[in-house]
């Protein structure tokens, strides 16, 4: 269905045997998609939702550089995408999230070979009226497609611009309230990471649960997809604590007093606050010994993974071996490492660069867009929901000795598996 395998090879000769794995991986799942598909059938910036990608190793900042200038592209093909990011803060300091987001663009399109697609780079300078100025200009140039922004305010901004006009959209935030037919988010959702560890530990045959649930937006969001799935699956939620630093230990104490009436304790905690929990969990006689402790994705942290109390703890996250290939190659062209969420803007171009090359006119439609069979990324398996948000692919984790040891692999199909609206 693509007619551009016979220039990517050419490319290909060009570039390293890493990245022409890395494209061709991305291309062929997109390609298995695109065959379900009848062709002719047609809350701020720094908000913790904008922190929700697992953490590695690979975890320091990468170099500021010299950023595309608002308005650069990179590509020449006649497939015209807008990228928009925060290339620069509120202030018109360099982004160095941005930065790392572009960084990454250019290095899928590179891959490729560079002539599918023209993504035109838009800085919204991380506020929402220069995300919605930016989408009105993506609009007036016609372009098929708008990928971006990355905070929770400016994806609303451009969600509105783009429904209008009927321009999809793929957005990297990771607040499910700025999801909707049409706005589709790419990003790491918390609900993933709670379905997936639930789900886990049911299959391992835990019954009860308690939670301790930070009183944020993080921890709002885990509480409530804790439950519902809960109910789904027909488990005993025996306690659920909300708990802000001060009351922390009052409620630890709450849950330890359960004792062996929970198997199972559940914490949506993010990686910095997980010291003073391990603290706190220690002093309670609390650890995975007793009661199998439950987390998401941000405890593949070290900050996490060397804590005593922590130890034999479970969490989902995506596998760290795509990552860890992207960051190579990512160092080797630019000199630094790149942020967690990078990986975001890798996958969003290699798949408008696959899904441009299988042409068509409804290349970006709800249809293709929301094919069940899903893409392959960076980090693993995703798709896209109808309701613009996604389901990804998890891995679960033991913490041992300090490190994350693979329990169960993450699957490397959606076969099976029906894609709830």
């Amino acid at each position: 269905m693509f007619h551009s395998f016979g220039s990517a090879r050419r490319f290909g000769q060009r570039i390293g045997v890493a990245g022409r794995l890395a494209f061709a991986a991305i291309v062929a799942l997109s390609l298995a998609a695109c065959e379900e598909v009848n062709p002719s059938a047609s809350t701020n910036n720094n908000d913790s939702f904008s922190a929700s990608a697992p953490v590695t190793p690979v975890q320091t900042e990468p170099l500021p550089g010299a950023p595309s200038a608002p308005g650069g592209a990179a590509g020449s093909g006649p497939v015209h995408v807008a990228m928009i990011l925060p290339l620069t803060q509120a202030s018109g300091t360099p982004s160095v999230v941005g930065t790392s987001l572009e960084n990454a663009a250019n290095l899928a399109v590179a891959e490729s070979g560079g002539n599918s697609v023209t993504i035109a780079f838009k800085d919204d300078h991380s506020t929402p009226d220069g995300a919605k100025a930016a989408a009105q200009q993506a609009v007036t140039e016609n372009d098929d497609l708008i990928l971006g922004p990355l905070f929770s305010p400016n994806v609303r901004a451009v969600g509105e611009i783009a429904q209008a006009a009927n321009k999809p959209v793929i957005a990297f935030s990771t607040d499910t309230s700025t999801a909707a037919p049409g706005v589709y988010l790419l990003s790491f959702l918390i609900e993933n990471y709670v379905d997936r560890i639930v789900d886990y530990a049911a299959s391992q045959g835990k019954h009860s649960f308690a939670a301790l649930i930070p009183n944020n937006d993080y921890g709002r969001v885990a509480s409530a997809e804790f439950q519902q799935i809960a109910a789904q699956r027909g488990l005993r939620v025996v306690e659920l604590e909300n708990y802000t630093p001060q009351t922390l230990s009052t409620a630890v104490g709450k849950i330890a007093a359960f004792g062996n009436q929970i198997d199972a304790l559940f914490i949506p905690e993010q990686a910095e606050a997980m010291p003073a929990m391990a603290r706190a969990l220690t002093a309670a006689g609390l650890n995975s010994h007793k009661v199998q402790i439950l987390g998401t994705g941000l405890w593949n942290d070290a900050r996490v993974l060397g804590l005593p109390a922590l130890q034999g703890a479970w969490f989902a996250a995506p596998d760290n071996g795509g990552f860890q290939a992207f960051a190579q190659r990512y160092r080797a062209k630019y000199g630094s490492d790149p942020t967690r969420i990078a990986t975001l803007g890798y996958d969003a171009v290699s798949l408008v660069i696959a899904l441009a090359r299988r042409g068509g006119a409804d290349k970006f439609s709800e249809n293709v867009l929301t094919n069940s069979a899903g893409f392959n990324g960076a980090d693993g398996v995703f798709r896209f929901k109808p309701n613009g948000q996604n389901e990804r692919a998890l891995a679960i984790f033991q913490i041992e000795n300090g490190s994350a040891v693979a329990l169960s692999q993450a699957p490397r199909s959606f076969a099976g598996r029906s894609s709830a609206t």
